[in-house]
């Protein structure tokens, strides 16, 4: 899935650049109104993601000159403008979700992940992994009908070993997006977390193995 980025800030684009690139996900990034038009011209996209707060052509005056140009891209809102009548007049103007800053990225991610699932048809809102089930909404992992006793950092990280589940996951990949999380996050800090998810995972029928020299991946029982 391709991504356009519309966001005026500096370090908040380049951090969530990086953060949607982590997930799976191409995604270019532009800084104004006016940029878009020539973009999606020369280039597909599957979702926007907008700022309304834009230098030049506002968020809004996008969204309906894309709505007027015949050009239907799913649209996400990402602003600071959290009014009643701020949301109605995105939503009016033809976008398809609104979140408001300060957000948690995870939630963001998972916003992503529901207009993925639009585009590929899928349905579900439950990722599966063999005998893993990962709900988005309560952000748990259950094996068997029964809940395993994660924290959030372990869920993102299964998280992501799950949705490539037989596939590597590279040990930047995991850094990458725990980092726009969290500052500093380390090569340390990724083993500390899969050792403990190794445990959480022992008598399940899920393993996580290491790839040496690239990172990991998560095996899964045929049962």
């Amino acid at each position: 899935m391709r991504v356009l980025l519309i966001e005026d800030d500096d370090t908040l684009g380049h951090a969530l650049r990086e953060f949607i690139a982590a997930q799976g996900y191409s995604v270019d990034w532009v800084q104004d109104g006016e940029s878009v038009f020539p973009t999606v011209q020369r280039q597909s996209y599957d979702l926007l993601i907008l700022d309304l707060n834009l230098p030049g052509i506002s968020g809004l005056d996008v969204l309906r000159q894309l709505q007027e140009g015949g050009r239907p891209i799913p649209v996400l809102i990402l602003t600071a403008r959290d009014g009643v009548e701020d949301r109605v007049a995105g939503l009016d103007a033809g976008a398809d979700d609104y979140m408001t800053k300060p957000f948690e990225l995870e939630e963001l991610a998972a916003r992503i992940r529901v207009f993925e699932r639009r585009l590929t048809g899928q349905s579900p809102s439950t990722l599966e992994a063999g005998p893993l089930v990962f709900d988005p909404v309560g952000r748990q992992v259950r094996c068997n009908d029964e809940r395993l006793p994660l924290s959030v950092r372990e869920v993102s990280i299964l998280e992501m070993l799950m949705a490539r589940a037989g596939r590597v996951v590279t040990k930047k990949q995991i850094i990458d997006a725990m980092s726009a999380m969290e500052a500093d996050f380390s090569e340390n800090a990724v083993e500390v977390y899969i050792y403990r998810l190794r445990r959480r995972l022992e008598s399940t029928g899920a393993s996580i193995q290491t790839v040496r020299g690239f990172g990991y991946l998560l095996e899964v029982s045929a049962s």
